[in-house]
């Protein structure tokens, strides 16, 4: 089955309402799917298999007063029976390439310690910087 990978924009929402199992971490509302969308330096790839979301990519462009912007992936997801087909890997080429796009000098995502499918398609990306990084991370509620 072929899968095609396609950047969502405004008014793409209809696109995200077939999803998968296990694509997103929450059933996706339409209401911020939109407000997502329209963001500045906000972008999402996608991965359809007959015009059902298989597997999903986001990222947020960070803009700074004193350097170059920077690309943090947010989330890559893939549904359990679409994964190790190289699926994540074309998800992250295709948000690589869009934050070059923009100016993106580098790009950086984290993930657990324990998702070795996750770290292994990280460490394996030519662009790393070598050996993953020491992150305290500290979650705040709002």
């Amino acid at each position: 089955m072929p899968i095609e990978i396609r950047r969502l924009y405004p008014g793409d929402d209809a696109l995200v309402m077939r999803i998968a199992d296990d694509v997103f971490d929450e059933p996706v509302r339409p209401d911020r799917l939109a407000s997502y969308l329209a963001q500045s330096g906000h972008f999402m790839i996608v991965a359809l298999a007959e015009d059902v979301v298989v597997g999903q990519c986001a990222a947020v462009m960070h803009r700074h007063p004193d350097k170059a912007p920077e690309l943090y992936v947010d989330e890559v997801g893939v549904s359990p029976a679409f994964q190790q087909q190289g699926i994540a890997r074309r998800m992250l080429d295709a948000m690589f390439a869009l934050g070059r796009e923009h100016g993106c000098e580098e790009a950086w995502v984290g993930t657990e310690p324990d998702n070795l499918p996750a770290r292994a398609l990280y460490e394996g990306r030519k662009e790393a910087h070598g050996e993953a990084e020491t992150f305290v991370m500290y979650v705040y509620r709002l």
